[in-house]
Parts: C-alpha cells; sequence; structure tokens
C-alpha cells in the first residue's frame, strides 16, 4: 500500500501555506499539487481532489462548498478548513479533545470541517462547564477576544505589515464584528450546549499572531454559584489526558509578565490552547482566559492533527 495523498486545495493561502510547511517534511504521505496556472481551474480541482486520499480545502466560504460539489469518488476524505461546514449535517466537527467519542468520529468520517480560532478557545472553556451543569445552558455568555493580524487573511496582513510613523499607534488595538454577525458565533453556539448564542467582541490587535478568549463569570448569574476552584478543578479533570490542551492552577501568576499581564503571543508555534481561571470567591466572579496560537492550534496546528487521525497516524506528527 503507498503513501496517502493528500492535497491542499488553497495552498497559497495563509492557512494552506502553513499546513502544506508542516506536511512538506514528512515522508509518510505523499502531497499532490495542482500546477499554479491551473489552481482555478475547475475540471483540474476536481481531477486532484477526487485522485486524493485527503483533500484540504483551505479556500474562502463559497470555494469551498464548490469544492465539496466536485467530489464524485465515494473514498476521498473531505477536510474543510473554511467555516462553510462547521453547522452543517453530515460533517464532523474537528475538535478532538471536545468529547470522548470525537477522535472516533473524525478517525470514520468522510467530512470533516476544521475548527474556528476563535471558537476552539471558547468551546474549550465553555463546553466542559455546560456539560458538568456548572454553567447553565441559558448562560448568556459573553466573549471578549483580540487575535493578531494574521487571522484576517493576506490582505489584512499587508495593511499592518506596511503600517509606519505615527500610523502605528492608529492600528495597536481595534474592535469589529460591530454588527453582531461574526461568521464564529454559530459554531460557538451549536457545540459549545449553550441555548443562545453567546455575545461575541472580537478585536485585532498590531501584532502577527498570538489569541486570548476572554469569558466573563459573574456568579450571582450561575445558579449553583461554584467556587473558582470548582471551575479550575472540572476544566483540569476533563483535560486530563490530552496532550493539546493544559488548564493552569487557579490564579496562576507564573504565567503573567511581572506577575500582572497576560501576553497574547506566549503560546505561538505551538499547537496548545492554554487555559488560564482567574477568581475571587469573596466578590464571586472569575474570568476564563484561552491562549493560542490563531495559525496554530486556531488553523494549520488543528488540520493536521485531524489529518493524522484521518489517516489513523500518529496524532502528533507534524506538531512539534
Amino acid at each position: 500500500m503507498g503513501k496517502p495523498k493528500v492535497f491542499i486545495d488553497g495552498a497559497e493561502g495563509t492557512t494552506g501555506l502553513q499546513i502544506h510547511s508542516r506536511l512538506n517534511e514528512r515522508n509518510d504521505i505523499e502531497i499532490v499539487s495542482i500546477p499554479p496556472e491551473k489552481r482555478k481551474d475547475a475540471q483540474v480541482r476536481s481531477h486532484f481532489i477526487n485522485s486524493a486520499d485527503v483533500a484540504i480545502l483551505c479556500l474562502p466560504d463559497e470555494a469551498a462548498r464548490e469544492a465539496v460539489s466536485f467530489v464524485t469518488n465515494p473514498d476521498v476524505k473531505i477536510l474543510d478548513a473554511s467555516s462553510a461546514h462547521r453547522v452543517a449535517s453530515g460533517w464532523v466537527y474537528g475538535f478532538p479533545e471536545l468529547e470522548e467519542k470525537r477522535r472516533e468520529e473524525i478517525k470514520n468520517a468522510k467530512r470533516v470541517s476544521n475548527p474556528g480560532c476563535y471558537p476552539t478557545g471558547f468551546l474549550a472553556c465553555m463546553r466542559p462547564l455546560v456539560a458538568a451543569g456548572i454553567i447553565p445552558k441559558d448562560f448568556p455568555a459573553t466573549i471578549n477576544a483580540i487575535s493578531g493580524y494574521s487571522g484576517g487573511g493576506r490582505k489584512l496582513m499587508e495593511e499592518y505589515q506596511n503600517v509606519s510613523g505615527e500610523q502605528v499607534n492608529d492600528y495597536a488595538y481595534g474592535i469589529y464584528g460591530l454588527t453582531f454577525g461574526h461568521k464564529h458565533v454559530k459554531e460557538m453556539h451549536q457545540h459549545s450546549g449553550l441555548q443562545s448564542p453567546p455575545l461575541f467582541v472580537p478585536a485585532v490587535g498590531n501584532f502577527e499572531k498570538g489569541m486570548l478568549v476572554q469569558i466573563p463569570l459573574p456568579f450571582h448569574s450561575l445558579q449553583n454559584k461554584p467556587s473558582g476552584e470548582l471551575i479550575q478543578k472540572t476544566l483540569e479533570e476533563y483535560y486530563q489526558n490530552e496532550k493539546y490542551v493544559y488548564v493552569a492552577p487557579i490564579n496562576d501568576n507564573s504565567y503573567l509578565r511581572k506577575g500582572k499581564f497576560l501576553d497574547t503571543q506566549a503560546a505561538n508555534n505551538t499547537n496548545l490552547v492554554q487555559i488560564f481561571v482567574f477568581a475571587n470567591d469573596e466578590t464571586k466572579e472569575a474570568l476564563l482566559v484561552a491562549r493560542l496560537d490563531n495559525l496554530g492550534k486556531g488553523a494549520s496546528g488543528a488540520a493536521v492533527q485531524n489529518l493524522n487521525i484521518m489517516l489513523g497516524l500518529d496524532e502528533d506528527l507534524g506538531l512539534s
């Protein structure tokens, strides 16, 4: 039996380039590449998709849906890194750590959707607490998050990389998504166990990559009035056997710069989600924070992890 063939449709984009870089040095798979001048030719793309064991879609949503429509080979597996199929029926949501059965579902699936970067952080914190009944299903969740500018794709990257002089201050921090229609909200809602969509306030900072996803928890809004210790222990036990999700001790200041500041970029170049619980039982409030590399566990790292599972390979390959 030969090496499994992997085709990246959209290999020239931000996520596609990262995935290709992670796979390029491996000798256990064969990357098949479309000639650059043919990458928008539907017939040629269809041929490459149907000739692969796994086709990874690193495309805008509509182009990803089009690529799926090209599939005629019943044996080809599709891993979609766009947001086109993250809440679609017939697709497995590719977050292996999210629940016990998820790895087996990914392994057996023909269609897997790669999670979004912001949802990865939010769901890693929220899903276990809702499942345990610590956070009620009717909880009105709020998310404040910041990402590096690479999360906006090539055009935004070029815009930020060309900023200089007095403009630097103008680009330091910018809130967006102020019409409250961000495409990540649907997957956050569907996969969290919450009855209502969260209120999501994303922002972009003047740094290339790195992400903090923050969820405030006022205890007075939680029926069972949990302690910060219970919240931290629940998360720690949920992920105790997971290599790529780390839960820090409660109120651990060792991760804070100068004992005060939680940096956005300390998980960069890893496939980690780091979860922090900061709580004050006297004031009855807590803050959950997930830190990750938006191009790592938030995109290409997660895709390679899912690819390995789909092919029955060592899950850690290409993730060091």
